[in-house]
Parts: structure tokens; C-alpha cells; sequence
């Protein structure tokens, strides 16, 4: 007689069931690739003044407009999220206690990313719109 099949402990079959801990991978990874995407394009445009010095000023006016001034808010929550979620991920590796209270430590995560937020949004807008 074969033996009867295993059933799965994992609810709904599936490995990722929206915890915590996916959500900072998910979001950790995000914004890295965002931020991988940011340094290349800054690395180029930057490269420009070399090759032609017209062609950098067309290109840095294009970043002063107040699209690109709120663009730069995502910026900024981008390498906020990333570097506070790289040092929780450090003392989850690193800290004996880091596995048992990741949860914990991402909801600090959140609050420190969403305090960083709000006291720089306003005044960067400020000096975005020259209000």
C-alpha cells in the first residue's frame, strides 16, 4: 500500500503569505533596483560635462523643474526606506534577538522612514515651489 500523499503545512499552498518580513524584502529589493537605476542615470548625465558642456546645462535645467523637484521626493523615500531597512537587516543577521523581533523592528522601520517624510516634504517643497 503506497503511502497517502503530504498535505501542505503552508496555508494556501503558498510560500508567501504578505507578512511582515516579505513586505521589507519586497520593498528592500524595489528600492535597491530603483536606486541601482538613479546612480546609472546620474553617473551618465554627470558624464556629460565631459563630452559636452552644452549638453549637461540642457540636461541639469531639465532637473530644476518642479516636476522633477517632486520626483525627488520619491528620491529621498527610496534611499530613506533602503538604509534603514539595510541596518534592520543587519541586526537581524548580526543581533541574536534580530530573528524573533524583525516584526518589531519593521514597524520602527516604518515609523523612523515615515517621520524622515514628513520633515523633509514640507521644506523641500518649499524650496521647490519658493514658497
Amino acid at each position: 500500500m503506497a503511502p497517502a500523499p503530504r498535505r501542505s503545512v503552508i496555508p494556501g499552498g503558498t510560500l508567501y503569505r504578505g507578512k511582515e518580513g516579505m513586505w521589507s524584502w519586497v520593498l528592500h529589493r524595489i528600492t535597491g533596483v530603483g536606486l541601482y537605476f538613479f546612480l546609472l542615470v546620474h553617473i551618465l548625465d554627470t558624464a556629460l560635462i565631459r563630452v559636452s558642456p552644452e549638453a549637461y546645462n540642457i540636461v541639469i535645467g531639465a532637473y530644476q523643474t518642479p516636476i522633477m523637484g517632486v520626483a525627488e521626493i520619491g528620491l529621498v523615500a527610496a534611499v530613506v526606506f533602503h538604509a534603514f531597512n539595510g541596518l534592520r537587516i543587519i541586526l537581524v543577521d548580526f543581533w541574536n534577538i534580530g530573528t524573533r523581533i524583525h516584526k518589531s523592528m519593521f514597524y520602527v522601520v516604518l515609523g523612523l522612514w515615515l517621520a524622515t517624510m514628513i520633515a523633509f516634504t514640507p521644506r523641500h517643497l518649499m524650496n521647490v515651489f519658493g514658497w
